[in-house]
């Protein structure tokens, strides 16, 4: 019997990078040309199914995530809360979250990190599909040492990963999305903070490539990876969503939608919001997708698979 996996969002740190305008609210909560930031995370994790979730984030901003995002009921979503007293590196998720994964496998996505494309939704499929070890992404970059980095034989088997490398053994980073079996908490644990005083995610992943049990999921061309830690990389997100929403009239990372799709909620839920927020692009675009999805023959639950 397969387990459901569960699904955690890291969405704390104090963005100092984004200052002055995260000196008052988080990084997560900044708007991404016309949703909050989380919002993205968010919908990656549904489009691979996860509908448990546990968002972490810092004392101050958690009541804050809480009041937009409730109990994710409205999405047919159970979201959970926790609190990081400091961010003491990635995987100190798993320790922070061991009682809310339990012995289920996991995925953990960081708060702004956008992915978008054609076969996202497969890809993300392969991941789910492999119960034991773990699975990260991986993407070209022009600027490798700022990333963790993985290294490949010639038949694209990891070799070995090292964290912000001087000298990167290839030019593909280890983007901020991570699925694991339900070892992953204990490995957490085992770990030592790091010459930064972090727990590295990165050292998480080398005990699953020691031990033989670390895929790669490769993001090609066809793919964007956003990390939207700085004033100029917002921006440049925010241009790349409007760019693809107006051209395209469709929506990237509309929980409702996705939702929908999923057959998660019912029109009436989505027909709420649609009128609630009647008077803006968002609202419009709910009204549409169901009045195209209820002229249509095609059956809902078929139609999720194309929202990448």
């Amino acid at each position: 019997m397969t387990i459901k996996r569960k699904g955690i969002i890291l969405a704390g740190g104090s963005g100092t990078r984004l200052y002055p305008v995260t000196q008052a609210v988080s990084k997560q909560l900044m708007p991404v040309y016309d949703k909050p930031m989380v919002y993205y995370p968010l919908s990656t994790l549904m489009l691979a199914g996860i509908r448990d979730i546990l968002l972490i984030s810092t004392p101050h901003d958690t009541p804050r995530f809480s009041e937009l995002m409730g109990d994710g009921s409205q999405w047919g979503l159970n979201i959970e809360y926790c609190v990081q007293p400091s961010p003491d590196g990635l995987a100190q998720a798993f320790t922070l979250g061991k009682n809310f994964v339990g012995n289920s496998p996991s995925a953990l996505v960081l708060g702004d990190n956008i992915f978008y494309g054609h076969e996202l939704v497969s890809q993300l499929d392969n991941a789910d599909d492999r119960q034991t070890g773990a699975t990260v992404f991986a993407y070209h970059v022009n600027d490798p040492e700022r990333y963790g980095v993985v290294e490949f034989d010639k038949n694209y088997k990891a070799l070995s990963i090292e964290e912000k490398p001087l000298k990167p053994k290839s030019n593909y980073a280890v983007t901020g999305l991570y699925f694991y079996d339900n070892q992953v908490c204990d490995i957490a644990s085992s770990i030592k903070p790091s010459v930064r005083g972090e727990l590295e995610i990165t050292d998480v992943n080398r005990v699953y490539l020691e031990k033989s049990e670390l895929s790669v999921e490769i993001l090609g061309r066809g793919f964007a990876w956003l990390d939207t830690g700085t004033h100029d990389s917002l921006l440049d997100a925010a241009g790349f969503i409007a760019t693809l929403q107006k051209r395209q009239g469709l929506m990237v990372a509309c929980p409702e939608e996705i939702a929908y799709r999923q057959g998660w909620i019912g029109a009436d839920q989505v027909q709420k919001v649609a009128t609630q927020l009647s008077k803006n692009s968002y609202g419009q675009y709910l009204s549409k997708i169901l009045n195209e999805l209820n002229s249509s023959t095609q059956p809902i639950s078929l139609s999720a698979k194309k929202i990448d």
